[in-house]
């Protein structure tokens, strides 16, 4: 047993020396998840964002018109910054960076609706910014459908109908909506808790993949396995266990800061999110391993881990829920630990629901790495005839 503690201590002083060694893995594992962290929080620092720049084409002039491009003028979402005379004139505007969209109002608009003609309201937006555009469409929307409402109300008011007979007919259904775990409609409190925890993610596999297969890579490895007494699960010990306290530290400093610091929503306790950032390193860190013994090449492990990383952020659930994905789509996604932070998260920051009902996310981190364990063998094969296939 002794024998045993030593080899542990002395390949995690193996390990400790490894890390200091290259200032890159400093880097990988600390500066780049806190630069991360730091640009996507102040980026997003206003919350939802607001004033998205349009223009008013108001090609009828009326009374009308300019109530409805004041309407759109007074949304949270949308600033009119110009009004063009023309369908191209405005296109121009948007070609040119000026505006993201713009409402067009017909000739004869306020005519053609009191007459009951039906006319159209036009409004275009520029998708090539996917969020300020669908918070425009969102508010162009909202304008024509209510003067849309008024015009009909104040048809029927003119035809002799009580104007309490009209709201009803108009919207017999009053929707009373409460919004759950974000009523700010912040995007910073979803988002930043969703992609800096998948940088971080990120970095954990590939700086673990990188640590195992520079010592094949460099024929290393039958050294880097005798110093350790033979064993493999010793070795990746040593190697990986200052790399997870510094990718845990890491994460912890990026959860003060983002529930102490800028006081996002925290329904449950600090220590469980914490508990949760250090099985979500483990569970990567075992990841990483896991492809190293399927894949021990560092060029191709690289790839995969980065190729894996990078799809969490589509199929984890962060842009699109995995219900509405095609199936096997929707199986991946629970192949990615990312995946149980972000319900972890969900259900106790934002929901704080009892932790006995996300105990299956904590679980499923874990089986990680216990899965881990399972392949060694053939990655200790490897170590001890390194073959490196460029």
């Amino acid at each position: 047993m002794k024998y045993l503690a030593k080899l542990i201590l002395n390949s995690i002083r193996q390990g400790c020396l490894y890390v200091m060694s290259r200032p890159l893995f400093l880097v990988s594992i600390v500066a780049i998840p806190l630069v991360s962290a730091f640009l996507m929080l102040n980026l997003m620092s206003s919350g939802l964002a607001n004033d998205v720049p349009v223009a008013i084409v108001d090609l009828d002039g009326s009374e009308m018109s300019r109530s409805i491009a004041a309407n759109i003028d007074a949304m949270q979402t949308t600033r009119v910054v110009m009004t063009c005379n023309s369908f191209g004139e405005a296109r121009a505007a948007v070609q040119e960076g000026k505006i993201m969209g713009f409402f067009l109002i017909p000739e004869n608009f306020s005519s053609e609706a009191v007459a009951g003609r039906n006319p159209e309201m036009s409004y275009y937006t520029n998708y090539a910014y996917i969020v300020p555009a669908s918070l425009m469409f969102k508010g162009f929307k909202t304008v024509s459908v209510l003067s849309n409402g008024s015009l009909v109300k104040a048809t029927l008011t003119s035809a002799g109908l009580a104007d309490g007979s009209v709201s009803a007919m108009l919207q017999p259904i009053v929707a009373d909506m409460h919004m759950l775990g974000n009523p700010w409609m912040s995007y910073p409190i979803y988002m930043s808790n969703s992609f800096i925890p998948g940088i971080l993610a990120l970095m954990a596999m590939i700086v673990t993949v990188f640590s195992i297969t520079d010592e094949i890579k460099r024929g290393t490895s039958p050294m880097w396995l005798e110093s350790c007494g033979g064993s493999m699960m010793v070795a990746l010990i040593g190697r990986l266990a200052p790399q997870t306290l510094l990718f845990t530290l890491t994460g912890w400093i990026i959860q003060l800061v983002i529930f102490g610091w800028l006081d996002f929503p925290l329904h449950c306790s600090i220590a469980t999110m914490m508990a949760a950032m250090l099985l979500l390193v483990l569970a990567c860190q075992a990841m990483g391993v896991i492809v190293c013994c399927i894949v021990p090449n560092m060029r191709l492990a690289l790839s995969v881990c980065s190729l894996l990383s990078v799809l969490a952020f589509s199929i984890s659930g962060f842009t699109l829920p995995v219900e509405n994905m095609y199936g096997w789509v929707g199986i991946i996604s629970y192949i990615l630990p990312i995946r149980y932070y972000f319900l972890i998260y969900i259900d106790q920051a934002l929901n704080g629901i009892d932790l006995y009902y996300s105990r299956y996310y904590f679980i499923a981190l874990l089986l990680f790495v216990l899965l881990s364990l399972v392949p060694l063998g053939n990655l200790k094969r490897m170590c001890r005839r390194p073959v490196y296939i460029p």
